[in-house]
């Protein structure tokens, strides 16, 4: 396990989507966090590529902690093995509880809710409000046109020198862990040589 990384966030679909790959990379994400001892962080559903991550981690032997707003509960069936469930008023509440108990997030395909949720986290970031790694779990090229959209802005200067939007892509799940320590590692030197350099 990293020291600089005990948690990452996962964001993905309350369903499993249509290709097969979509769920396979979640099952192969769950039991490569428990090997690195990196708790899940997620929305504590029991349905859809939630679900199927969550029971993988915990079938291997790792810890997962589930936020989940109360009008959710019905919908998306709170998994009632985790370790520990986060039941919160608003979605508000969810995510920024999300966010304070996690060292990096990861996307995986899913639907609105996993799109606005990695979005709100790369604002966050391109903002300097936090520089935790984020990484997009391109499976099967799911994200591509997201992908394109952000380049289109990039060349429409909407998104400036400035303003940039440090995340990794990735398009297999065996990779994602791995892009995120590498990540950690990289701002962690990065702020030690900030922290020496303000010394002189």
């Amino acid at each position: 396990m990293s020291d600089d990384v005990k948690w990452i966030c996962v964001y993905c679909g309350s369903g499993e989507g249509v290709n097969p790959a979509y769920a396979a990379a979640a099952e192969e994400l769950g039991a490569a966090m428990a090997a690195a001892r990196i708790g899940l962080v997620y929305g504590g559903g029991a349905v859809g590529l939630m679900g199927v991550l969550a029971r993988t981690v915990l079938a291997n032997g790792g810890r997962v902690t589930g936020i989940i707003p109360d009008f959710l509960i019905a919908k998306e069936h709170i998994l009632h093995d985790l370790q520990d469930v986060i039941v919160t008023d608003t979605m508000h509440e969810r995510k920024q509880l999300m966010f304070e108990r996690a060292d990096a997030f990861v996307a995986l395909p899913g639907g609105i809710g996993t799109l606005e949720e990695l979005v709100e986290q790369l604002t966050w970031a391109q903002l300097g409000q936090h520089a935790k790694p984020i990484v997009l779990a391109d499976i099967d090229r799911f994200w591509q046109p997201l992908l394109a959209l952000i380049d289109h802005m990039r060349r429409e200067a909407f998104i400036r020198s400035g303003l940039n939007i440090e995340f990794e892509v990735v398009a297999h799940a065996a990779e994602i862990v791995p892009a995120v320590l590498a990540m950690a590692g990289r701002r962690a030197a990065r702020a030690a040589e900030e922290t020496v350099a303000s010394k002189f």
